[in-house]
């Protein structure tokens, strides 16, 4: 797993690349906890390059969530692959995330 990030307008862009599975979600919780806590009340997570998440990966994304929501903060998902958004869909986290098709639409 690997994240980067970058600064566009009003949000952080974190671009996730690889796995996240019970290996390294302490790690991608870390990296997505110090950016919230430098400030930054709107993320949005680009999938495009996540090509597997477990349920602890996606216990992250609602801590994520959870959090930003506390701080009138707002968390948009995008680019997801097809299986990772399946993922979302089976365990009913599409209905609790913000997800849009590319990065251009989540900036909003």
């Amino acid at each position: 797993m690997e994240l980067t990030t970058s600064k566009k307008g009003d949000f952080t862009v974190a671009a996730i690349s690889g796995r996240i599975d019970t290996t390294n979600y302490n790690e991608f919780e870390t990296q997505i906890m110090d950016i919230i806590g430098k400030g930054e009340n709107n993320i949005v997570l680009n999938c495009e390059n996540l090509n597997y998440i477990s349920s602890s990966g996606l216990r992250v994304f609602l801590i994520t969530q959870k959090k930003l929501m506390g701080s009138k903060g707002k968390l948009h998902l995008c680019n997801m692959q097809p299986a990772i958004k399946e993922i979302f869909d089976i365990s009913g986290f599409s209905s609790i995330f913000k997800i849009f098709d590319n990065e251009e639409e989540a900036l909003v």
